[in-house]
């Protein structure tokens, strides 16, 4: 591979910036100034280095994201606020996208990578991902709900889904409400909001605390993110084999 395009694929700058930073003398190559964008290198043997820090050659990225509400589960719009919009310049690609989409009115766990083979997996209803999320909805809830919902709701329109698991945390008797975990194996548009609405109930707010093997972090507030570490990618490719 080309210094030039490894640098640039390694999101040091601009095609330009590069070719400004090797006329500097600013890029090194096992320990040699870097002349010429064109020399070729091994990404996987050879040391780059941009001044004193060493740039290490990688693929596949990985965020988790606290998607805050109010902004869409896209890469690009030209009208409104994306998950894409919240990254620093520092951490932006291009080939970044959010796998599935939480609602504008959702937030909470979403995965942002440029791993194209695993955000397939992920989101195939052949592997059965697991996603948990905790809501507030109105009503109070018995096992009766519980019970429709092991078995599979039926939307309104007809639609008959996966069966999933219902928890009942608390029921606030002064407002009517329920807090409630539920654990879904599908994505389907407004899913949780319709299966609520399919037995007489309205979904108050809404959050993604869990998907496959991934879990959003206390204290991670929406709106920011972090990088997944090893261990968690690791667990999300055995999860998709």
């Amino acid at each position: 591979m080309r210094v030039d395009k490894f640098l640039h694929q390694m999101n040091v700058g601009t095609r330009n910036q590069i070719t400004q930073l090797i006329k500097k003398g600013k890029v090194t190559l096992n320990t040699q100034r870097v002349r010429n964008g064109k020399t070729q290198l091994d990404p996987a043997q050879d040391l780059v280095k941009l001044g004193e820090q060493e740039i290490k050659y990688q693929v596949h990225y990985y965020y988790l994201l606290n998607k805050p509400l109010g902004v869409i589960s896209a890469s690009t719009d030209t009208h409104q606020k994306t998950v894409m919009d919240i990254f620093n310049k520092s951490d932006y690609r291009p080939d970044l996208f959010p796998v599935g989409r939480l609602d504008k009115d959702t937030e909470g766990l979403l995965l942002i990578t440029n791993d194209g083979d695993l955000a397939h997996k992920l989101l195939s209803p052949t592997h059965h991902i697991k996603k948990t999320y905790e809501a507030t909805v109105t009503g109070k809830l018995d096992d009766a709900v519980i019970e429709k919902f092991a078995k599979g709701i039926e939307l309104k329109d007809g639609t008959q889904l996966y069966p999933a698991r219902l928890e009942i945390l608390d029921y606030n008797r002064m407002e009517d409400t329920t807090t409630i975990h539920v654990e879904i194996q599908e994505g389907k548009y407004h899913q949780v909001r319709r299966m609520f609405g399919a037995v007489g109930q309205k979904v108050v707010n809404l959050q993604r605390i869990q998907m496959g093997t991934l879990s959003i972090d206390e204290g991670l507030l929406p709106g920011n993110y972090r990088e997944l570490t090893q261990t968690e990618v690791d667990d999300l490719l055995k999860l998709t084999e």
